[in-house]
């Protein structure tokens, strides 16, 4: 069955950034003397809004964030993609050679999914097609934002085909009755092992082959 639309997370999958907001948010936390490690982020925090993170927090650490923490997360967060921001390796040449639409729907706030498009030199390749958990009422692992992004795209989500890192984007996928690869080529899950049921690959010169694979052609 052909691909009609290719759904990129941003975070951890376009840009290789998950490491970075893992160290800015342990950093924060350990200001409020609040122990996490990186482990304790991959698990309980990849792929989840911000709002989700902080309910986490209070519900299980039993803390109730300060008012400003998430704006001075953010800010922080942004100074660090200034100096530090790169693109998971092959992915611009990758996104050049594709012949097909493509869209970003990702669980970050509008303003740093923006931010970080233009630092990767990719915020003119998407256009207005990127698509935050803002815009709907559940975000990962739910499918709604996948949806939203299929109807925004004028897809039907069973051509649909979503590239992710996190467990919640690749539930949200399974859910939304889209085709779903894992990428693992971040540098947050260097070492880690394949999550369980799903195709996973980690070097961009890799995904025609798994795209032809997905549609049931020889590759």
């Amino acid at each position: 069955m052909r691909v009609d639309l290719i759904i990129f997370d941003c975070d951890g999958v376009l840009a290789d950034s998950e490491i970075l907001s893992a160290e800015v948010l342990i950093d924060q936390l350990a200001d409020l003397d609040l122990a996490l490690t990186l482990d304790d982020v991959r698990r309980d925090f990849l792929g989840r809004s911000f709002p989700t993170v902080a309910a986490h927090i209070r519900d299980r650490l039993a803390r109730v964030l300060p008012d400003d923490f998430e704006a001075r997360y953010r800010a922080r967060l942004l100074d660090r993609f200034a100096t530090d921001l790169a693109p998971t390796h092959g992915v611009v040449d990758l996104l050049a050679a594709l012949d097909r639409p493509v869209c970003v729907a990702t669980s970050s706030s509008p303003p740093r999914v923006a931010r970080t498009l233009q630092l990767l030199g990719l915020a003119d390749h998407f256009g207005p097609h990127v698509f935050t958990a803002s815009q709907v009422a559940r975000g990962k692992p739910a499918p709604d934002l996948f949806l939203f992004a299929a109807a925004q795209m004028g897809a039907d989500p069973a051509h649909a085909l979503v590239i992710e890192d996190s467990a919640p984007g690749l539930a949200a996928a399974r859910a939304a009755g889209m085709r779903v690869l894992h990428y693992a080529g971040g540098t947050h899950l260097t070492g880690q092992p394949a999550p369980e049921g799903h195709d996973s690959f980690a070097d961009w010169r890799d995904f025609p082959a798994r795209l032809a694979r997905v549609e049931g052609l020889p590759g």
